[in-house]
C-alpha cells in the first residue's frame, strides 16, 4: 500500500498534532488504513510531515487512547477493527443463550455482505453448508495408510466407544474407491495423514476431520523420573506411535534409558520385551496382550515388569468436537 502523504499547514490555527490526528483518523475511517494495517514508524512520519518524532508519538498515543490503533511490542502500531466489537442483537431467548456465538455469526454475515453477497444469498450459503455437514455425518469412516493400520484400529476402537455409533476403518489406498460408491461421509484421520485424506475426499464432497492425539503428559512425566539405565518397554498396535514415542523419549532422556519396543502383532519381540523390560507402557488395545505375554514368560522373571496403560489415543478436545459435529453432544 502506498504511504499516504499527510500535509501539515504550518500557518493554520489548528495545532499540528491535531491536524495529524484528524488526517490519520480519516484514513482509518475511509479504509485507506484498513484493520490490521501497520502505521508508518515515527521516523517515517517525521520525514513526511516535518514534525518532531515526540509529537508523532503523542499523536499515536492519542489514537490508541481513542481505540483506533493498538501497539504491538517490537512490531509497531496497527489499526484496530472498528464498528463491530459490540453488535446489538434483538431480544431473543436464543441470542441470550448464545451471546458470543450470536456476535460471531453477525460478524460473519457482515463480512459476507461486504464481499458482495445479499442477505438472502448468505442465508442460502449457511443452509447449504449445514445441510452438507448433516449429510456427511450419516456415515463415519476412519482412514490411515495401510502401513499404519494399527493407528487406525486405535482410532476406530476409541471412536466407537466414545460416539456409540458404527464406525468403519478404510485403508487410505482404498478410500477413493469407497467414497465413489457411497453417499457423503465424514472421514476421520490423524492430523499426520490429513493432507493425503483431503486430496482424496475433496473430489467427492466429503468432509475430513483431523484428530489430535493424546499428549501423553502423564506418561512422559513418569519417564522423566525413571532411574538411569531403566529398561523401558513401549508396546503398541501402531508402528507410527512407536516411532513417535522413541523420538519423544530420546529427546527427553537421551541415552539414559534402555528402550525396547514391540508391535503387539510381533509375538516373538513382545515376549522378549516382557522378559527384559522393568516398566512397560502400552496403548489400551495392546494392554491385554502385554499382560498375557508377561504371564507366558513368568517363569523366566525374577520380578515382573510394571505395566502402564495409556488411557487414550485421541485427545479429549477432538472427541468433543466430533460429537458436536455429528450431533451427538
Amino acid at each position: 500500500m502506498t504511504m499516504l502523504q499527510f500535509k501539515i499547514q504550518s500557518d493554520s490555527d489548528i495545532p499540528a498534532s491535531k491536524q495529524l490526528f484528524d488526517q490519520i483518523r480519516f484514513a482509518i475511517a475511509s479504509s485507506q488504513y484498513p484493520p490490521g494495517h501497520r502505521l508508518p514508524s515515527t521516523r517515517q512520519l517525521a520525514t513526511i510531515t516535518g514534525l518532531h518524532r515526540n509529537t508523532i508519538s503523542k499523536v499515536y498515543q492519542q489514537l490508541e487512547e481513542a481505540s483506533l490503533v493498538e501497539s504491538v511490542a517490537g512490531s509497531g502500531i496497527y489499526v484496530k477493527a472498528q464498528g463491530n466489537e459490540e453488535i446489538l442483537l434483538p431480544e431473543s431467548p436464543l441470542f441470550s443463550q448464545y451471546p458470543n456465538q450470536s456476535q460471531l455469526i453477525q460478524k460473519t454475515l457482515d463480512e459476507l455482505l461486504r464481499d458482495g453477497l445479499t442477505l438472502s444469498q448468505a442465508k442460502e450459503l449457511f443452509l447449504a453448508v449445514i445441510d452438507w455437514r448433516l449429510h456427511c455425518s450419516a456415515e463415519v469412516l476412519v482412514t490411515v495408510p495401510s502401513r499404519d493400520m494399527g493407528a487406525g484400529q486405535l482410532i476406530l476402537q476409541e471412536l466407537e466407544k466414545a460416539l456409540a455409533i458404527p464406525v468403519q476403518l478404510v485403508p487410505m489406498e482404498e478410500l477413493e474407491q469407497r467414497l465413489s460408491q457411497t453417499k457423503p461421509a465424514t472421514v476421520v484421520t490423524s492430523r499426520y495423514f490429513l493432507q493425503e485424506a483431503e486430496a482424496i475426499a475433496s473430489i467427492y464432497a466429503t468432509r475430513v476431520l483431523p484428530i489430535d492425539i493424546y499428549d501423553y503428559g502423564k506418561e512422559l512425566a513418569i519417564i522423566k523420573e525413571l532411574a538411569r539405565d531403566t529398561r523401558l518397554g513401549i508396546v503398541s498396535l501402531s508402528p507410527g506411535i512407536i516411532q513417535v514415542a522413541e523420538i519423544l523419549i530420546h529427546s527427553l532422556r537421551g541415552d539414559d534409558l534402555l528402550l525396547i519396543s514391540a508391535q503387539v502383532s510381533d509375538r516373538r519381540q513382545l515376549l522378549n520385551l516382557a522378559r527384559s523390560a522393568q516398566i512397560i507402557i502400552s496403548d489400551p488395545a495392546s494392554y491385554p496382550l502385554v499382560k498375557e505375554a508377561i504371564l507366558t514368560v513368568r517363569d523366566d522373571l525374577i520380578r515382573p515388569p510394571d505395566v502402564l496403560c495409556s488411557e487414550y489415543y485421541i485427545g479429549e478436545k477432538s472427541i468433543n468436537l466430533l460429537k458436536r459435529e455429528l450431533g451427538l453432544g
